[in-house]
């Protein structure tokens, strides 16, 4: 897999659909991804944080690796999200592994804190047995350092590192570390932007040299997410300027203003678009009739700067 041709921005990270008696609703789950990927995105990443991973059971898991994989059928790459404590993380990764996928997004460790050396031990567990490229996502609890993250480098499995913190200071050290480290690995490996609402800091992080980043909003609508990313790419300022203005800087003001609503939104935004996707499950709240209406309203607006 060449990844970096994988890890071009837009990222698709779909959503778990559910039907009203609360399972999994695979045919949904397919026209979903497959919509996904007819859009235009470079890869998608099935049950991570916008899939609700820590939602789903293991069997749900797996159903939703292997929908996905299926749907894509070797369109473009699927990395599925494996997590929990480090043995769990390691069954995940095994199930990802039967399922399909191309690769995994190792999310931060369930529940414990610990230092950016206790990370990396976290990291080789998990991973060592992983016949699959591992992208590791820094958010949370999980925090490493300048030469903590260089060590990555060392793990052969490790591929990339995803960056869900916004502390743009400590990640241009993390690049810069491993960039110059002379590594054999130093300029294969792979970094991304993965904040709430990544096209907000696009910009900042194309400044220290990420430019893959993921996108909730491609999840439903695709159309503005290609937009925003296209003018980036193309240098149109007053473009990239006009949709984060009437778009996205709206949308994360309306997403900050419940716990949660980073994926509950993006939920009843698939639904505002046609797509019966069901409701979050807890502890994840349903965005108000009001928020709804506003959301609306949000989507409107970006659409209306492309036309």
């Amino acid at each position: 897999m060449d990844l970096q041709a994988a890890l071009v921005p837009p990222l698709s990270f779909p959503l778990t659909p559910f039907t009203e008696d609360d399972r999994v609703d695979a045919e949904v789950l397919s026209a979903h991804v497959d919509q996904q990927v007819a859009a235009g995105t470079a890869a998608v990443f099935i049950a991570c944080g916008t899939g609700e991973f820590t939602a789903l059971s293991r069997e749900e898991y797996r159903q939703v690796v292997s929908t996905a994989v299926k749907t894509v059928a070797g369109r473009i790459p699927v990395f599925a999200g494996v997590g929990g404590g480090p043995a769990t993380a390691r069954e995940y990764l095994a199930d990802a592994t039967a399922a399909g996928a191309d690769g995994v997004l190792l999310l931060p460790p369930y529940l414990v804190t610990s230092t950016p050396e206790g990370i990396l031990g976290h990291i080789r567990y998990a991973v060592r047995d992983s016949e699959l490229p591992v992208i590791v996502y820094q958010r949370a609890n999980a925090r490493l350092s300048p030469a903590t993250a260089l060590a990555l480098l060392d793990l052969p499995q490790v591929v990339g590192l995803k960056d869900g913190l916004g502390d743009v200071e400590q990640m241009q050290r993390i690049v810069a570390t491993v960039r110059t480290s002379g590594h054999p690995r130093a300029a294969e490996f792979a970094f991304l932007n993965g904040l709430p609402t990544a096209e907000l800091s696009a910009r900042a992080y194309r400044a220290i040299g990420i430019a893959s980043y993921s996108s909730a909003v491609h999840s439903f609508a695709p159309d503005l997410a290609h937009a925003f990313a296209r003018a980036l790419d193309t240098g149109d300022d007053a473009l990239a300027d006009a949709l984060l203005a009437a778009f996205l800087l709206p949308l994360a003001d309306l997403r900050d203003q419940v716990p949660g609503y980073a994926v509950a939104l993006v939920k009843a935004a698939a639904r505002l678009e046609g797509l019966p996707v069901g409701p979050v499950r807890p502890p994840l709240v349903e965005p108000s009739p009001e928020h709804v209406e506003r959301l609306a309203r949000i989507i409107a607006a970006g659409r209306a700067v492309l036309a």
